[in-house]
């Protein structure tokens, strides 16, 4: 619990792609909605979600949850198609004509949702140093911290998740 009396919450992001990046901005703004104090730290593929520049997609690849509604059933895609050619980008182009059809928010919004919802972003200083991004290259509002930052605030929180 902070001093000012609210509860804490730490998300760990790891992963970058279209269907992995809702999870974690989404507790994150819901939580901060409930007057929680969030803190999303992100690593290695997680960081390119700080990106100015978003360019995410997606992988039906081993992945055989991912059923898409098409013709009213809801269809997966064998493993085998998935390694064609261009299928990740027909997967990413789908999913994304669905979440605009649902009116889901883009990873964009939510993203300028944490902002203003004053979550801290902080952005791994070694993934940082290993794939050469600098703060330059992040969103407005970034921090940049490591291992030690991530376990002064999650040791502070009464929940922690791993996303």
């Amino acid at each position: 619990m902070s001093a000012d009396g609210a509860k804490n919450m730490s998300i760990i992001v790891t992963k970058g792609t279209l269907d992995w990046a809702y999870p974690p901005f989404i507790l994150a703004t819901t939580a901060a909605a409930m007057g929680l104090n969030v803190a999303m730290f992100f690593t290695f593929y997680g960081l390119p979600l700080l990106l100015r520049k978003l360019d995410l997609q997606l992988s039906p690849l081993g992945n055989p949850a991912m059923k898409m509604p098409l013709a009213g059933l809801h269809m997966g895609m064998p493993n085998v198609a998935s390694m064609l050619p261009f299928m990740d980008a027909g997967a990413t182009a789908m999913m994304k004509d669905l979440m605009k059809k649902k009116r889901v928010a883009s990873i964009e919004e939510l993203r300028s949702l944490a902002v203003e919802s004053e979550v801290r972003l902080i952005g791994c200083q070694m993934t940082m140093d290993l794939f050469d991004y600098s703060l330059e290259d992040m969103i407005d509002g970034v921090e940049i911290g490591g291992a030690a930052t991530y376990i002064e605030v999650a040791s502070r929180s009464g929940i922690n998740l791993f996303v």
